[in-house]
């Protein structure tokens, strides 16, 4: 792979925190795919259709989730809670078996923390460390990215979690 290939990547997912981090729903939905994937697992090696998750959102349920944050009413997020994440130990690794004929696809893992003040309620910091993968496609010639897959893995996870209300 390319230093210029690994670049883009790595951008699109500074972008993909960014966006996520500022509430801008509606342009971080832009770099979702049809057949995204969003899971939030209690353990990195649960089975979604045996086990309980966090979050298990196909791209319905997604756009759902969503819709609701767009509104600016949903309560647990009047006001958005700021946030800022840190992404660390990128690695990537293309698909040798796309899911899409003609796409190129990589598979994407990080480590990351969130800092989120919870604004509209306790005023308190919540911390949410973990690891994230990433399942990315580039379509056709223009080589644009789209996420099809998002799993974040909380350490804390299978412990009491406070209201997880917006897109981890």
């Amino acid at each position: 792979m390319s230093i210029e290939e690994a670049r883009r990547i790595e951008a699109f997912l500074y972008l993909e925190a960014r966006l996520a981090d500022e509430s801008r729903y509606e342009e971080w939905e832009n770099l979702v795919d049809e057949d995204m994937y969003y899971w939030i697992p209690l353990a990195p090696d649960a089975d979604p259709q045996r086990n309980v998750s966090v979050t298990a959102d196909n791209r319905k349920r997604l756009a759902t989730r969503l819709a609701q944050l767009k509104t600016g009413v949903r309560h647990a997020q009047t006001p958005p809670s700021p946030m800022r994440r840190l992404l660390s130990n990128i690695e990537i690794e293309r698909s040798a078996n796309p899911k899409v004929a003609g796409a190129q696809e990589y598979a994407v893992a990080a480590n990351f923390v969130c800092y989120e003040l919870r604004a509209q309620s306790t005023r308190q910091l919540e911390v949410w460390p973990g690891r994230v993968e990433y399942g990315l496609r580039a379509h056709g010639d223009s080589g644009g990215l789209k996420m099809f897959l998002k799993k974040v893995m909380l350490v804390h996870a299978s412990e009491p979690l406070p209201t997880l209300a917006f897109i981890l």
